[in-house]
C-alpha cells in the first residue's frame, strides 16, 4: 500500500472512528435500568446509518447485530435480547462501523446504574479501572520497531499482576477493509517476544483487554454466540482502534467519557 493509500485509509477511519466512539458514548448513556439489549442495538443502527455508515459486525457471516452486548459473566459476542437491564449490571457494550469500506472497532464496560453493597461497588470499580489501565498503557506500546508481544506483555502484566484472568483464546486484532485481519493481539506474552509480529508505521489496529475477575475458563452459551466464564465471574472488554506511528499511537476511536 502507498504512503497515499495509507493516509486514505487512516483519515477514512478516523472519519468513522470519530463517529463510532460519539455513538458508543450514546450507548452507554442510554443504558440504564429498565432499557432492553434490543432498544441498545436498534439505536446503534439508527446512528450508524444516519451517519451514512455501515455495522461492521453485520458482515461476519450469521450475525446479523450492530453491537454485541454483554451482560455480566458473558465475555465477548453477547447477542441483543429482550433482556431489561438492572441496577448492578456490568455491560460491556461492542460495535463497530464501515466508512468508505474502512472499519473501526470499539468496546468499552459499565456498572449499570448502582451497586448496592459498598464492598461489591469498590470490588468492580477496581476492576474496571484495571482494564482502563491496562488498554492505556498497552496502546503506548504501539509503535513501529515494538513488536505484538510488547503490547501482550503490557496487558498481561497489569490483568494478572492485579489478580485477575485474561481470556487467552480471545484476542485483539488488525482491522482496515475488514473486521478482523492480522496480526492477532493476544492479551499474554507467550514465547520469544522477538519471535511476534513487528509493529510497523501506519498499521491499523485494534487493541483488547479481555478479562475475567474470576477464573477465565469459558464456554458458548445456547445461542451458539455468546462466550461466558464457566465460573460466572464478572467479565470486562475495552477496545480502542488505532493508527501506529513512529511515535505516540494515533488513537482513531477516542475512549469514551461516560458521566
Amino acid at each position: 500500500m502507498t504512503q497515499q493509500q495509507t493516509d486514505h485509509k487512516i483519515e477514512a477511519m478516523r472519519e468513522g472512528g470519530k463517529v463510532l466512539s460519539e455513538t458508543l458514548k450514546e450507548l452507554l448513556e442510554f443504558a440504564k435500568p429498565g432499557v432492553t439489549l434490543l432498544a441498545i442495538e436498534a439505536l446503534a443502527q439508527k446512528r450508524i446509518k444516519e451517519a451514512g455508515m455501515k455495522p461492521s459486525f453485520s458482515t461476519v457471516a450469521d450475525y446479523k447485530w450492530a453491537t454485541c452486548l454483554c451482560v455480566n459473566d458473558v465475555i465477548v459476542h453477547g447477542i441483543p435480547t429482550s433482556y431489561e437491564l438492572k441496577d448492578g449490571d456490568i455491560l460491556t457494550i461492542d460495535v463497530g462501523l464501515i466508512n468508505k469500506k474502512y472499519h473501526t472497532d470499539t468496546a468499552w464496560t459499565k456498572v449499570v446504574g448502582s451497586i448496592q453493597n459498598a464492598t461489591e461497588n469498590e470490588q468492580i470499580a477496581t476492576f474496571l479501572e484495571v482494564g482502563k489501565e491496562a488498554l492505556e498503557k498497552a496502546i503506548i506500546q504501539a509503535k513501529a520497531g515494538n513488536r505484538v508481544g510488547h503490547i501482550s506483555r503490557t496487558i498481561q502484566e497489569i490483568v494478572e499482576g492485579s489478580g485477575y484472568g485474561i481470556a487467552k483464546s480471545l484476542v485483539g486484532h488488525g482491522v482496515g477493509t475488514t473486521l478482523h485481519e492480522p496480526p492477532q493481539i493476544p492479551g499474554f506474552l507467550k514465547g520469544n517476544i522477538e519471535k511476534t509480529p513487528l509493529l510497523e508505521r501506519g498499521m491499523t489496529i485494534a487493541i483488547e483487554v479481555i478479562y475475567t475477575m474470576g477464573n477465565p475458563t469459558m464456554y458458548y452459551h445456547e445461542d451458539g454466540w455468546s462466550i461466558a466464564t464457566r465460573d460466572h465471574s464478572p467479565a470486562a472488554v475495552f477496545e480502542q482502534t488505532l493508527a501506529v506511528t513512529d511515535g505516540m499511537p494515533d488513537i482513531l476511536t477516542p475512549a469514551p467519557i461516560v458521566m
